[in-house]
């Protein structure tokens, strides 16, 4: 396989590579992602509310601030009139505040609400398109925890998104409240030195400006490695939790085994990299907490001291002072936003990392790959499956059928063998189009049911009922032809159970599900069947009454076997025989295929 074709595929691997960590990419497809939903509108109602309520927040705290003047002036002068006036005052403000403060609480967790509602279903409706979640699995690292991506990453990304939005516009509002009347205060300010005047309008602005600018720049400079290990710690907290679900799940076969002791080893390994990355996340936190506090203890004192100049020049009363010196702390706080929120805005960033690119390989699963080309899928006539020079891609090179051209007919029986590790059940999910990678054609019959009886049965969760039915409606079907399904496969005692929800999965052995799943397949009665590989492990029993089923009631479904050795019962009127070329059409990921190359030019850079 050439690492270059006519379509230049690893440039745009090395395109796609690029934007992975960009944010303006990422932030405008999540955008998108969000005004192309059902929630739309709400987002729309509940961010123009927002806007509303948190300019009338800022309309009352600059009425507040001026209310300093006054009441401050009152207190100098021992008027009790004007200060009880001022009080009354004070109340209306007030008052007005708390109503508009607790709308915008409401305002900000519906708006949570929403992004969430639309995020995930955003993510899941992706996700969950035909057969992109079984590629994306296959994908490498991207793939592994999906559950933990789309639940806990989308919904710590909407919550930090909600708060931090809400946040910068009301700091943006207020800036721009504050800088008017803060540049009105300072307008004619003079600073003489030497008895030279020097002119400095507005210089309470620039003082703010100049004294929030050198605290970003060093909390940027600081904090900016917060990104990478907020990322690194959700990473390894996937790994325990999956850890954890795979012992939980596999538990009886732990027990058995007497694993406790080597899981706990494993789980332990895990913890340990939980830890060592929280560790790390916590030096960057400490570092980054020099800054921010000694930044918030020095604010205390710095307006009073930048307005003093002023006051005791004598062109500032006490109560301008004040009022000054709250319009120089309003200005200087919606300036250190960025300040305030740097560890919030790394998680953030770390956050919509994880999550933009789960959903960017999410929508380009199918060139996960550097492959030449892919397995075509067409449809044909009825009655007709066929397969044309198939050779099936995967990282351990080429399966590949040794007949070339091979056309089955409605009712035929066919089995396909191989030796183990030849790629039978890679073979079966390029036929069931899951696996795409590779060269020639696929035509399946159009518009005839197919139904792919996997090695491991699935059971989702449910009623009996519901699992017959899957993944139609159980209402399709008639409650005597589910019973009757249940009786061929020997599965009688489970009738009176059929509204009975329970985890089947766990009441019933493996052969039982196994057989369950037959019972379905007999009563959705499709044109065709694809087995891979469960006729050969089936207990003797439930075999023979499997096979009797699809000879008598399923006698004119075509059926593909895929196994190791024929199947006592079933007449199959030709065997296939599957082989494998681990020289040719080895598949290698496009990150892993760009990370190599980037690695040898670091090498020829060292080593020229």
């Amino acid at each position: 396989m050439s690492d270059s074709s006519p379509t230049q595929p690893n440039e745009a691997a090395e395109y796609e590579d690029s934007i992975d960590n960009a944010l303006i990419p990422q932030l405008r497809m999540m955008f998108r992602a969000l005004l192309a939903s059902p929630v739309r509108n709400a987002l729309l109602a509940l961010g123009t509310l927002l806007v509303v309520v948190v300019a009338g927040v800022a309309y009352g705290q600059n009425r507040l601030n001026t209310w300093n003047k006054p009441f401050y002036d009152a207190l100098s002068r021992h008027d009790l009139r004007e200060f009880l006036h001022q009080l009354t005052v004070f109340g209306v403000i007030a008052g007005s505040l708390l109503v508009l403060n607790v709308a915008q609480r409401w305002l900000g967790e519906t708006l949570k609400l929403k992004l969430r509602e639309g995020l995930m279903s955003d993510l899941v409706g992706i996700w969950l398109q035909p057969r992109r979640a079984f590629r994306l699995a296959s994908a490498g690292t991207i793939g592994i925890n999906p559950d933990q991506r789309m639940h806990e990453d989308a919904r710590h990304l909407t919550e930090l998104s909600a708060d931090l939005g809400i946040g910068l516009l009301q700091s943006s509002i207020l800036l721009g409240t504050f800088v008017s009347v803060l540049w009105v205060i300072s307008e004619g300010f003079s600073l003489v030195i030497s008895g030279h005047a020097i002119s400095i309008p507005g210089y309470m602005v620039w003082a703010a400006v100049f004294y929030a600018g050198l605290a970003s720049l060093l909390s940027y400079t600081v904090g900016k490695s917060l990104v990478t290990r907020n990322a690194e710690r959700y990473a390894r907290e996937a790994d325990l939790r999956f850890s954890l679900v795979r012992v939980n799940e596999h538990i009886d076969a732990v027990a058995l085994a007497g694993g406790e002791a080597d899981e706990a080893r494993r789980i332990e390994l895990d913890m340990e990299a939980v830890f060592a990355a929280i560790r790390r996340l916590v030096r960057g936190l400490t570092n980054l907490t020099w800054v921010t506090a000694g930044y918030g203890w020095f604010t205390l004192v710095a307006p009073i001291l930048i307005a003093t100049p002023m006051y005791f020049s004598g062109r500032l009363s006490f109560g301008g002072l004040m009022m000054a010196a709250g319009a120089f702390t309003q200005v200087q706080s919606s300036l250190r936003w960025f300040v305030d929120n740097f560890s919030a805005i790394a998680d953030w960033r770390a956050t919509l990392l994880r999550v933009a690119n789960f959903r960017r390989a999410a929508l380009n699963t199918d060139v996960l790959y550097d492959v030449e080309s892919h397995i075509a899928y067409e449809e044909g006539p009825p009655g007709h499956f066929r397969i044309e020079h198939l050779e099936i891609a995967s990282p351990a090179g080429c399966t590949m059928l040794e007949e070339t051209s091979v056309q089955v007919q409605a009712g035929e029986r066919v089995l396909i063998v191989g030796e183990s590790g030849a790629g039978k059940t890679l073979l079966f999910r390029a036929l069931a189009g899951l696996w795409p990678w590779g060269a020639g054609r696929i035509v399946r019959p159009a518009n005839e049911s197919t139904v792919f009886v996997p090695r491991s049965a699935y059971l989702p969760p449910g009623t009996l009922r519901e699992i017959l039915a899957y993944p139609h409606k159980a209402a399709r079907f008639e409650e005597q032809a589910m019973m009757n399904a249940l009786r061929r496969v020997g599965l009688r005692r489970l009738s009176p159970l059929l509204d009975k929800t329970q985890r089947w999965n766990q009441e019933l052995s493996a052969d039982e599900q196994q057989a369950l799943a037959f019972a379905r397949v007999m009563l959705h009665a499709p044109a065709w069947i694809f087995i891979d590989e469960v006729l050969d492990t089936l207990d003797a029993d439930i075999r023979a009454r499997v096979v009797d089923m699809l000879n008598h009631e399923l006698k004119m479904t075509g059926i593909i076997c895929i196994g190791r050795a024929p199947v006592p019962g079933i007449h199959c009127t030709r065997t296939l025989h599957l082989v494998k070329d681990p020289t040719i059409r080895r598949l290698v990921r496009r990150q892993e295929r760009l990370h190599r190359r980037r690695r040898h030019k670091q090498e020829d850079v060292v080593h020229p």
